[in-house]
């Protein structure tokens, strides 16, 4: 190293030693010599080469099990495993073939991870379509309940032609319908009332098996609650109306979309009563478009 411009520094937080500094460090104190242009801040100058590295990966692998296979401290042995979980990532695998621990538990007839994932989040999406359809046991009225299951098949419909909204979990769909990255990474949208995620939880369920449960856990989680509001308030609209008044068009983006729908970490999910309220504004068809519903519905009739 020149000699102009060296100098040393403490290797855990980069502090510059200098002379008078130098005879109060401890014994075996780690030091780092730098020439003039390099730089160093410390234990987080390694952190930042680990978390960039790719060339290495391999070989802290190996080095991350070594030291999980002999250390005793359960806080260090977490750090260890995740650390494993994110080096040893598939997520650039697809196939069954390419990857088959993933697929470890997974219905053979899911021969890619995407047509899994897609399938994961239609299954959600048929459970809300289920609850919709239970709510019919608690409706008295033979009248009303014979409007609501006219409803009910009509969500059914729309939630046909959208394929029951399963490009929400598919990477491969288009940047507007996914709700991940390409590579399959997905980021807590916060709880119902906030904007965003304060703690920046994120995850890749196509990255390893383990990813893949643990995502299972994460909710698609309705700002204005499905049990509480939405169905209530639509089995409150059809006390006095049709089918054919009811905008059924707000109540499917309610219960199945992104309108109204937040994907979040089960620690940011809150259980507790969202104090949301149905817009009575969109509730009902008004004005032109309901006036060419009906036009339309006469036409078919004739």
């Amino acid at each position: 190293v020149p000699l102009s411009g060296a100098r040393v520094c403490l290797y855990e937080d980069g502090t510059i030693v200098t002379q008078e500094f130098f005879p109060t460090l401890p014994d075996n104190s780690e030091l780092v010599l730098l020439s003039k242009a390099q730089t160093w801040s410390g234990v987080l100058y390694d952190i930042g080469q680990l978390l960039s590295t790719d060339r290495h990966a391999d070989a802290l692998v190996e080095a991350a099990k070594g030291l999980l296979s002999d250390e005793k401290s359960f806080k260090k042995r977490k750090v260890l495993i995740d650390l494993l979980q994110n080096l040893e990532d598939t997520s650039d695998l697809e196939s069954r073939d390419e990857d088959a621990d993933w697929f470890n538990g997974v219905d053979a007839r899911f021969k890619t991870k995407s047509a899994y994932m897609k399938y994961n989040c239609e299954s959600r999406i048929r459970g809300y379509m289920k609850e919709v359809d239970d709510a019919t046991r608690s409706v008295q009225k033979a009248k009303v309940r014979a409007e609501f299951l006219k409803t009910s098949k009509c969500l059914v419909e729309m939630l046909k032609n959208d394929k029951y909204n399963g490009k929400y979990f598919d990477r491969t769909e288009k940047d507007s319908g996914r709700l991940c990255t390409r590579e399959g990474w997905f980021t807590c949208q916060g709880s119902f009332d906030q904007k965003l995620c304060q703690s920046l939880h994120s995850i890749n369920p196509y990255g390893s098996r383990e990813s893949r449960i643990v995502f299972s856990t994460w909710n698609l989680d309705h700002r204005i609650e499905k049990k509480r509001t939405i169905i209530p308030s639509l089995l409150e609209a059809l006390q006095n109306h049709k089918t054919t008044d009811i905008n059924l068009i707000y109540f499917y983006q309610m219960l199945f979309t992104r309108e109204n729908l937040k994907l979040v970490h089960i620690a940011c999910h809150k259980k507790g009563a969202h104090n949301l309220l149905c817009d009575t504004r969109k509730m009902f068809r008004t004005g032109k478009n309901a006036k060419q519903d009906t036009t339309v519905k006469k036409k078919r009739l004739i």
